[in-house]
């Protein structure tokens, strides 16, 4: 059987078998993906899924920042370049006139489970912007004393001044790119940034009584060998980060236009991006470090790791977490929101988006509605990539219960050496947690395209 052997011990022929190096899939932060968003979410369909809130019930805000000093070539986020202090300005008075909009909607002053700043880089913002931009969401949502309240951070783009302002705002987690530490593969990807600038950025936030401090590392990178990533995973592990994630890079110049100018050639190919991804999950676990889910880590007493032992970990389309908010409203251009009824998304361009808000529309371009099975694919989608198992005894009860035994009855027939039956569903065998988002897959109804995601692995 195969959960007998070690995952590095595992023969190859299994994962070859199902696939595993050959395969594009999703990577599941939502279901249906983006890609299967459609103009069928009109404003007087978010004015009323917004009208609909319990007044009680917390919710989250995403706030998306779509510039950056420097456009680094390995990203595929909604961001673009910025020289000038104007065009950040304007755009932050159309996100304000946004969350007006979205204020004047709503029931009432609705509790905030999470706050999470985004990007690009947010951290372009002045002490004065972050201020006033507080200032706006105070108005209409009312913060309480355990709401999270996040940011990304780009090591280079940070100083006291603004750190102490968002501390003064509630701010309690940072987030750090840091991709990979080693020059040479730095100088292949257009992101410049010394292991020296990351330390002194942990050590401000620490300064500034931060507690949460998570860094995101890639593997897949140009040029990057064993060695070169083993060698950054040693020097994060010097940084004590409270969580990192660990993503593989998604090489998708057909839908980036930037990541042309990564040399393709210089790709590890599926088998080196599998081999580099479990040595630097040996490596973190070996320094203390959690599992979660197939891409992030965590020490033992972070609150990802202590939702894992409490069966509630999320997944969003920011990866894992333990927020338990159902409702997460996007705001900012390209932004996702989700609601209980489905998905919209904002306008992409920050040229459209900004025309839209300032007509006093909502800047809606697509989304989803929930129809069918959706709600019970989505929950039994989520389930997977965070417990390697179904259990149908915690599916919510408005779930479609026989959808839920046909779907687990399937999985068991498709992969029957990669799954155990259980008393209350299925369980993922250990050594098969990197065919996750494949097995995943077998749930999807929506037809996929192998040009639209990125690797299995």
């Amino acid at each position: 059987m195969l959960q007998t052997q070690s995952m590095h011990e595992v023969d190859l022929p299994i994962y070859e078998r199902y696939g595993l190096f050959d395969r594009n899939v999703p990577r599941y932060t939502r279901y249906p993906t983006a890609l299967h968003f459609a103009e069928e979410i009109s404003d007087g369909l978010t004015e009323q899924w917004l009208r609909q809130l319990p007044i009680d019930e917390p919710v989250s805000i995403y706030l998306h920042i779509p510039f950056c000093r420097r456009v680094c070539w390995f990203c595929a986020c909604a961001t673009q370049g910025v020289s000038k202090t104007q065009s950040i300005q304007q755009y932050l008075a159309t996100l304000h006139l946004e969350i007006d909009h979205v204020i004047a909607a709503s029931p009432g002053p609705l509790p905030l489970s999470r706050v999470h700043l985004g990007g690009g880089t947010p951290t372009l913002l002045s002490a004065t912007d972050i201020h006033q931009l507080f200032d706006h969401l105070d108005q209409g949502f009312r913060r309480q004393d355990q709401s999270e309240c996040s940011i990304e951070i780009d090591p280079n783009e940070i100083d006291s001044s603004r750190m102490h302002a968002l501390v003064e705002r509630g701010l309690n987690r940072v987030s750090l790119g840091v991709q990979d530490f080693d020059p040479h593969v730095q100088a292949l990807i257009g992101r410049t940034q010394s292991f020296e600038i990351t330390q002194e950025a942990v050590e401000l936030a620490r300064l500034h009584g931060i507690q949460s401090v998570n860094v995101d590392m890639l593997y897949g990178l140009p040029e990057q060998t064993e060695a070169r990533l083993l060698a950054s995973v040693d020097q994060l592990i010097d940084l004590h980060p409270d969580r990192i994630a660990l993503y593989g890079y998604a090489h998708v110049p057909w839908m980036a236009k930037r990541q042309v100018m990564i040399p393709e050639a210089a790709l590890p190919n599926t088998r080196a991006r599998f081999h580099l991804a479990q040595k630097a999950r040996h490596q973190l676990i070996q320094a203390g470090y959690v599992g979660i889910g197939i891409d992030h880590f965590a020490k033992p007493t972070d609150g990802l790791a202590r939702a894992q032992q409490r069966h509630q970990l999320r997944r969003n389309f920011q990866g894992y977490t333990d927020d338990q908010a159902e409702t997460l409203i996007g705001l900012g251009a390209s932004a996702i929101s989700r609601f209980k009824q489905g998905y919209r998304q904002n306008e992409t361009k920050p040229s459209a988006y900004r025309d839209k808000v300032q007509a006093g529309q909502f800047p809606t371009r697509r989304g989803h509605r929930f129809a069918g099975e959706d709600r019970t694919r989505a929950a039994l989608i989520e389930q997977l990539l965070c417990e390697f198992a179904i259990d149908h005894r915690t599916t919510a009860p408005d779930l479609d219960l026989p959808v839920v035994t046909a779907s687990i009855g399937q999985i068991l027939r498709e992969f029957p050496d990669l799954v155990d039956a259980t008393p209350y569903g299925l369980a993922i065998h250990p050594e098969a947690r990197p065919l996750t988002r494949m097995i995943a897959a077998s749930l999807d109804r929506y037809a996929i395209a192998s040009t639209a995601h990125s690797t299995a692995i």
